[in-house]
């Protein structure tokens, strides 16, 4: 059996979400993964806690919950940045001591899903490393920082995050650059530890916004990430990977009645598709849209 530790971190809006990447990661997972969860918890009622629980029946895993206390992140909870930025999501910044057992684990947020085993982005070689991601969409961060990754999927090396004390170098430099934080979490990993992140393929975090941006045009991704502002479970999202979300949130205590699932999937597209022509009626004259038609439908 492979012991394979995964990490997402939640309050009790966003639990439901936790749970559906749970499950497509548990449905995608070889039956030798021995699935280790654990669940930084933001106030996640009890109710949820035992639907998230119940997901053990896909395949069978160990799923703990770690209760996280708020004054931990008092110097982080005054940081101005994107609303849909909470303060679970700063959560990952305290791994090694939140989780002291474990020396090597993958972050989720709760905005993704996995299509395969995790086995080969576990078992990275993070040994002169403190962590292993995929480059960011963002192309002017990156001219800025070559190895600038999102911070949606990440492999932690908590045992040499511990040694080097960056927990404490997260917290310093929050402190001296807090006016110049935009990005959240994000942007403080990728600050304190530029250099020290390995670069993996593409196909572990693909972020999909719509069918024209995508970090990746790879057919079959290992994961997606949804990054854009209208996620799957919002009623006219523009999410080229839209119907994956509700594929996995039907083996979930949450899943949809057949009449509710053909409204979110076959409705929702067409009037998506209807507000994207309406708000961008010369998206046919990017190049970018042409490149995304080829490398979709063309290429081999």
């Amino acid at each position: 059996m492979s012991d394979i530790n995964v990490c997402l971190s939640c309050d009790d809006n966003y639990s439901t979400y936790a749970g559906v990447t749970i499950a497509s990661i548990l449905t995608n997972a070889n039956p030798s993964d021995k699935l280790n969860f654990y669940i930084l918890d933001g106030e996640i009622s009890d109710e949820h806690k035992q639907e998230i629980l119940s997901l053990k029946k896909i395949k069978d895993c160990n799923i703990k919950f770690v209760k996280v206390d708020s004054a931990m992140f008092e110097d982080y909870a005054q940081i101005q940045t994107h609303k849909y930025i909470t303060i679970p999501a700063y959560y990952r910044l305290k791994l090694s001591s939140l989780i002291p057992e474990v020396d090597k684990i993958i972050y989720f947020d709760c905005d993704t899903v996995v299509n395969s085993s995790l086995e080969e982005l576990f078992n990275t070689n993070t040994d002169n490393y403190l962590m292993a991601g995929v480059l960011d969409i963002n192309k002017q961060m990156l001219k800025k920082n070559p190895t600038y990754v999102n911070s949606g999927v990440l492999v932690f090396d908590l045992k040499n995050m511990r040694k080097e004390n960056v927990e404490d170098e997260f917290l310093n430099w929050t402190k001296n650059n807090f006016d110049k934080i935009k990005v959240g979490d994000q942007q403080i990993i990728n600050e304190v530890c530029r250099g020290r992140i390995k670069i993996v393929d593409d196909t572990w975090n693909v972020q999909s916004s719509n069918f024209t941006n995508r970090s990746s045009y790879i057919k079959n991704p290992n994961i997606v990430h949804y990054v854009s502002k209208r996620k799957p479970w919002r009623w006219i999202s523009f999410s080229y990977h839209r119907n994956l979300y509700f594929k996995y949130l039907q083996l979930t205590p949450w899943k949809l009645s057949e009449k509710d699932l053909i409204h979110w999937t076959r409705d929702n597209q067409i009037l998506s598709l209807l507000l994207y022509f309406k708000r961008k009626p010369l998206f046919f004259l990017r190049p970018k849209f042409y490149k995304a038609v080829y490398e979709t439908y063309i290429k081999k």
